[in-house]
């Protein structure tokens, strides 16, 4: 078979035409994806980035576990910061593999279930808002397993390791509160009281200035607060009642803070009249504000020591790791 210079150089010439097209094309050609870093066996993509830019631009669901205490916010204008928290996802998706702390369906729908029933909501209904903000059923189920297996990491690695002691807790207290101490005197009092309205103050004053002369003199109290109180309510040996520091005037609070049990007080004019004091019981207890505030307090150390021990595991975990950032 024979073939004309014309049909062989026709057939070449066509060859070279779509050897040229074809380098031509693949010089135009955009790269529609590349890796950006290596951490250990796992890749974070270009496409990684732009999606993970995407979410936090447009204030998306972001685990906040890997913000170390700030806001999503912090994320944004800074593709260091978000590269850096697409690294740290992988060095803890690592370490769950390592520790086999996969989760199943089954425990990813039982924290679905919990989720809606903390927000008062249906399943169905709960769906049906994440879907509303743009999020997939897929991709929330797939966020929630990530975010379960990273708490069971986090519960095995961090936080069984913390301790937040009473002491602890009351030290803080002390910081918080400089002027108060976590503990406080409750007394339990007996009162003479002088009426200043029979014969004026100062006769009222010279009635109780008398009586306490007897009391020093060792005089019983308990029979002379009966013949001479003037409070209308009376009590057997003149019990007034017992208190907590901050409870009554703080007239009768200097004048007793110092005094040890089964001690009277000066003669101390307040309000109600001119007074003296005994101290019947004295004794230590706990701040009530302290009381009220001790958990809230605990919860606030407990949460600042795990942001330590937590950007200190996961400094540790990137040392140990292979990253390579591709510029």
């Amino acid at each position: 078979m024979s073939f004309s210079f014309y049909t062989v150089f026709c057939n070449t010439a066509c060859c070279l035409i779509l050897a040229s097209s074809l380098v031509f094309n693949f010089a135009r050609a955009e790269v529609v994806d590349r890796v950006v870093a290596v951490v250990n066996n796992e890749i974070v993509t270009q496409s990684d980035v732009r999606s993970f830019n995407k979410k936090v631009e447009q204030n998306g669901m972001i685990d906040d576990l890997l913000l170390f205490g700030q806001k999503p916010d912090s994320l944004k204008g800074s593709s260091e910061r978000e590269l850096a928290y697409l690294i740290n996802e992988k060095i803890m998706a690592s370490e769950i593999k390592r520790l086999n702390l996969s989760v199943t369906v089954e425990r990813v729908e039982q924290e679905i279930r919990d989720v809606a029933k903390k927000n008062n909501v249906s399943r169905s209904e709960l769906m049906s808002a994440i879907k509303a903000q743009g999020m997939s059923a897929s991709d929330y189920q797939d966020f929630i397993k990530t975010r379960v297996e990273r708490q069971s990491l986090i519960e095995q690695e961090i936080t069984s390791k913390i301790r937040v002691s009473d002491e602890d807790v009351q030290a803080q207290y002390a910081r918080s509160n400089p002027s108060t101490s976590n503990g406080i005197f409750e007394y339990t009092l007996a009162h003479i009281i002088f009426n200043p309205k029979k014969g004026g103050p100062q006769t009222a004053k010279d009635r109780a200035q008398l009586v306490l002369k007897k009391i020093r003199s060792g005089d019983s109290f308990d029979a002379l607060a009966e013949q001479n109180s003037e409070d209308p309510n009376f009590s057997t040996g003149g019990l007034l009642g017992t208190f907590k520091a901050g409870e009554f005037s703080s007239e009768l609070e200097r004048a007793v803070e110092n005094l040890p049990v089964g001690q009277v007080s000066d003669v101390v004019q307040t309000k109600a009249g001119f007074q003296i004091i005994k101290i019947l019981n004295k004794k230590l207890i706990t701040d009530p504000q302290f009381e009220k505030e001790k958990e809230k307090l605990r919860s606030q150390l407990f949460e600042k020591s795990f942001q330590k021990h937590f950007k200190n595991w996961i400094d540790g975990k990137r040392e140990e790791s292979f990253i390579r950032i591709n510029k």
